[in-house]
């Protein structure tokens, strides 16, 4: 009777259930190879926890601005410049406890009840229910893998009604990998201006790409195109931060003070002492994100070749992220001691179950009949959690 009709239309996040659950094994003595993680295996880099150290012991503990510090958003004004061509004022930046506060807060901002957001599908599990809990609707539209993943500006034009507020682009992608060029976001940017919808570029995988693809910030596309845009990152996952929680968004001052707004009457600042290490992240040596980028690819090589080979799997080659999005349509139907396995999530339980391995199951990113693993694990891990995972399938 306590509980608002909001909350009751929400679930947990699936991608934090199966690292919990994971780790609830790994306590109890079992060997479980995790393959759910959302985040890079490497520590963050020393110059960034040098910094965070210098802040702790120069007193630097106190309440910060609200939207974030000026040399912060100043470190996020030169990257914009720097690596993306964009320029933004400090007024068109905001600074929140990670991105994914960054996209509630926006959510926050902009949706009313029955507006609609447009989300392509695979996606990332968050994303609906967000707008769930602003009482509007997630407009699904589920992509296809002969597309690479990738919404057409034809599915653009036939999801668009009166209601539609925005649209969300996450490239590179968490679950499927995939990355859009600059001449597919150009098509379905001129769409969204062309109907007034609002453009949120999700991108906080930019520097984890592979096979020399040329990221393209959204935003970069046009003066008129960034006008239309929010674009959310992050230090998360190219600086190995997942727990230092800082993401940042930038766009439109209105929408971003509105979402100041928001955050002033939730967290209020982010961590003084992250936002001091970040600011490091951005404007110290680049070199350790590039390491980071080239052991990703070498284990997406391995990954993607490996899952290829094993019989009733098939997997698609993406272009960033660190996850894979294997085709397992093929083992669905099939059985052990008797008992069908006829959904990704009864494969995901048998091979947490009997494998011990721990893998994310498509339904919760739109994605049935498919399985998310992250390679944001040691090289050794892979191979031994492939190697389980092709006995599974056998057995």
């Amino acid at each position: 009777m306590w509980l608002s009709n909001r909350i009751q239309k929400i679930k947990p996040s699936a991608t934090l259930a199966i690292t919990a659950k994971a780790k609830a094994l790994k306590a109890k003595g079992m060997d479980i190879i995790n393959f759910g993680a959302g985040e890079p295996d490497f520590d963050t880099p020393s110059n960034i926890k040098e910094a965070a150290k210098r802040a702790i012991d120069s007193g630097f503990t106190k309440y910060c601005p609200v939207p974030g510090t000026p040399d912060l958003k100043q470190a996020i004004i030169d990257k914009f410049k720097r690596d993306n061509n964009i320029e933004y004022a400090q007024n068109e930046i905001i600074v929140s406890c990670g991105a994914k506060h960054s996209l509630f807060n926006l959510f926050q901002s902009i949706l009313n009840p029955n507006d609609e957001i447009i989300i392509p599908a695979p996606y990332w599990v968050s994303y609906p229910d967000m707008a769930l809990i602003c009482d509007a609707k997630p407009k699904i539209v589920k992509t296809r893998e002969s597309d690479s993943f990738k919404m057409t500006p034809e599915q653009l034009k036939k999801a668009i009604t009166k209601r539609t507020k925005a649209l969300i682009i996450n490239t590179p992608s968490n679950p499927t990998g995939c990355a859009y060029n600059k001449e597919e976001l150009e098509s379905l940017a001129q769409v969204c201006v062309k109907n007034k919808i609002l453009i949120i570029a999700d991108e906080i995988y930019e520097k984890l790409v592979y096979d020399n693809f040329m990221f393209t910030s959204v935003g970069s596309l046009s003066p008129e195109i960034k006008a239309n845009t929010i674009v959310i990152n992050g230090v998360s996952k190219s600086y190995s931060m997942t727990g230092w929680r800082i993401g940042y968004a930038a766009g439109d001052k209105e929408i971003i003070q509105s979402m100041g707004k928001i955050q002033s009457q939730s967290t209020s600042n982010p961590t003084s002492i992250s936002l001091k290490a970040a600011t490091e992240a951005l404007n110290g040596p680049q070199d350790e994100v590039e390491k980071m980028r080239r052991e990703f690819e070498k284990r997406r090589n391995f990954i993607v070749e490996r899952l290829n080979k094993i019989q009733g799997v098939k997997c698609f080659n993406p272009n960033g992220a660190f996850y894979v999005l294997p085709n397992v349509d093929g083992l669905l139907g099939k059985k052990y001691d008797g008992k069908p396995i006829s959904s990704s999530m009864e494969l995901a339980e048998y091979l947490i179950d009997k494998a011990q391995i721990a893998v994310v199951p498509g339904d919760p990113f739109g994605a049935p009949g498919y399985l998310r693993l992250s390679y944001a694990t040691s090289f050794e891990n892979i191979k031994v959690g492939l190697d389980r995972f092709e006995n599974a399938v056998k057995a």
